[in-house]
């Protein structure tokens, strides 16, 4: 998930951590790819084989250098930076190539968290990978799993969906082909869209609890829980909310997931209603027939009349 680092600390303290003895020194680094995770908020959260790896690397990846140089200067790293991003992909990627054929370190980062998580590097590493070149990885701080266990949501089985559709009937129906998942649900949403994005999310889930988590490991880390309308709610009359935010759903109880697994039956059954009477009428018979809820059925309704 992408967002600005912190600022270094404050004047009047030390304003590297080398001053208690972190800063960071290259050892020894094998060939290849090597995939690090960096702070998604708090500088402190990084490891030292991170920072290892990358004073060690021949180049950094990143997706914003103006971001990056902001870690790598923090923690007196002086390894080059290049930029790897949606824009440049196609273009960077056969050179980053040539240089790993030739025996290259090169580190890859993001500009926040967990590379590949939401961002074009898993592109990459999909083509080290087919050449048999080698890839490593240095694992650390991730929005996802942050969110995650602080929702106070089952954590057992969770499904990472990124951003919804910024449409409403879109997301609707995504949602809709979501609600099945035995698991917790995790999503990234933009500060513009949170409030239309649970109100669709209590009206498609229903009576879910989730979890609002903005601004991880930063200053202003804040976590909000309760059920989806009660979210909805909220950040409808609050002022629009700020930063990046992780939004955390609880899987359906059992008798939902039951009703869904009996999908291809309601498919089959709007599919004759709708041959034969109007959108309306068809929803109204199905959803009597079916005894699942009528807006479950109008939203898979509505996904079929769309698709050809």
């Amino acid at each position: 998930m992408s967002g600005p680092i912190s600022a270094p600390p404050a004047p009047g303290r030390a304003s590297s951590y080398a001053a208690f003895g972190l800063r960071a020194e290259a050892e020894p680094l094998a060939p290849g790819l090597h995939i690090v995770a960096t702070p998604i908020g708090n500088l402190k959260d990084i490891s030292f084989r991170a920072l290892s790896t990358l004073a060690a690397a021949d180049a950094v990846l990143a997706e914003d250098t103006r971001t990056s140089k902001t870690l790598l200067a923090h923690y007196g790293i002086a390894t080059p930076l290049l930029p790897y991003h949606e824009h440049n992909a196609a273009q960077m990627r056969p050179k980053i190539l040539d240089k790993l054929r030739q025996g290259g370190k090169l580190a890859l980062i993001s500009d926040a968290g967990t590379p590949l998580v939401s961002d074009p590097g898993y592109k990459l590493v999909a083509e080290v990978v087919a050449e048999g070149l080698p890839v490593t990885g240095i694992p650390g701080p991730s929005a996802v799993l942050a969110a995650l266990v602080l929702a106070g949501l089952p954590t057992d089985r969770f499904f990472f969906e990124g951003f919804l559709p910024p449409k409403s009937a879109a997301r609707k129906a995504r949602l809709t082909e979501l609600a099945a998942i035995p698991g917790t649900l995790v999503f990234f949403e933009s500060p513009r869209r949170l409030a239309e994005m649970l109100a669709d999310a209590a009206a498609v889930l229903g009576a879910r609890s989730g979890a609002v988590a903005r601004e991880l490991t930063k200053y202003y880390e804040n976590v909000r829980r309760g059920a989806l309308a009660e979210l909805a709610a909220h950040y409808a009359e609050a002022e629009e909310a700020r930063g990046e935010i992780v939004v955390v759903i609880g899987p359906p109880d059992a008798s939902a997931v039951a009703t869904a697994a009996q999908g291809d039956t309601l498919d089959e059954a709007l599919r004759a209603a709708l041959a034969k009477v109007s959108l309306k009428e068809a929803v109204a018979q199905v959803a009597a027939a079916s005894g699942q809820p009528r807006r479950v059925v109008y939203a898979r309704a509505l996904e079929l009349t769309r698709t050809p």
